[in-house]
């Protein structure tokens, strides 16, 4: 069987058990299933750490679940950390919550403070919401939108961006500065700026520890911001992961001065597609290594 199976199996109950750390992906409703019943098992638990992903859920796991589901099932629990993302699909929704509404269901929690983000996109037919205690205990952060809330996050080092909206400098500015030991960033959006050309007052973006760089399946606008030195710092020894076209168009045919310098920081090159390698190409990426896949 499965570890999930033997969970699910096992109904015995945990009473000497006094602290307890999960941290899981789910696509099913195992929280229903598995989770809730799991805790509910250990009725003398006086610190939890809950990590959860739950796609395919029918509902936000929010303030008030937490309390109905686990918390008022734990009399002696007095340190609860969490850091909880549920995704649910628009069409099973009657009425939409707003950030609003989930932060009011946290009210009442004590310790840590509680910040919750909730995005609705239409395209995907999809619904999300994060809600996490802070200051913030994972190393990493995804699915961040142009509803980011803000803060210092110091332990990421790994954040992944997407949206169904433009993402605008000022935002790549405030994500710099939220995340100062960022080494890894995965970007998704077709979306293009609308306010690209309104950037000469605003500092130069820097991210001085980033070596993994993903911009597949986005705008052109983004490969040019990240790549094109009056508005992005990139660090040395960077890995980058982008699309062909985009990446010819943005620098015209490898031959745009602005993009020099960025490029020549690149030693890994990854490309999901075919093409051939001009000597134009060479010269302005002189010290990479290039992977096709396809």
């Amino acid at each position: 069987k499965t570890p999930l199976g033997r969970i699910k199996k096992n109904q015995e109950e945990l009473p000497n058990l006094r602290s307890f750390s999960l941290r899981c992906q789910l696509e099913q409703n195992y929280y229903d299933e598995l989770i809730i019943p799991l805790l509910r098992r250990m009725s003398n638990l006086e610190s939890l750490s809950l990590y959860l992903a739950h796609d395919h859920i029918h509902r936000f796991i929010d303030g008030n679940d937490l309390k109905k589901n686990i918390i008022n099932h734990i009399p002696r629990l007095n340190k609860f950390l969490f850091n909880i993302r549920s995704i649910i699909s628009l069409n099973d929704q009657m009425s939409l919550l707003s950030n609003n509404d989930i932060q009011r269901t946290f009210s009442n929690f004590t310790g840590n403070q509680i910040i919750s983000c909730v995005d609705y996109f239409p395209k995907m037919k999809r619904g999300q919401c994060h809600a996490y205690s802070y200051p913030y205990t994972l190393n990493y952060y995804h699915n961040i939108t142009n509803n980011f809330p803000g803060g210092l996050f110091k332990r990421v080092g790994e954040i992944s961006l997407y949206d169904e909206h433009p993402f605008e400098y000022e935002f790549f500015i405030e994500i710099a500065q939220a995340f100062p030991c960022l080494r890894k960033l995965s970007l998704s959006n077709r979306k293009g700026q609308k306010l690209k050309n309104n950037n000469m007052n605003y500092p130069l973006i820097k991210y001085p520890h980033l070596n993994d760089l993903e911009l597949i399946d986005i705008h052109k606008d983004y490969v040019e911001l990240f790549l094109d030195n009056t508005k992005t710092l990139l660090s040395d020894n960077l890995c980058l992961s982008v699309e062909y076209r985009p990446l010819r168009k943005v620098t015209n045919n490898f031959k745009k001065d602005t993009m020099r310098f960025n490029c020549a920081k690149v030693i890994q090159l990854m490309i999901p597609a075919k093409f051939k390698i001009s000597q134009r190409f060479k010269a302005y990426f002189p010290h990479v290594k290039i992977s096709q896949f396809y």
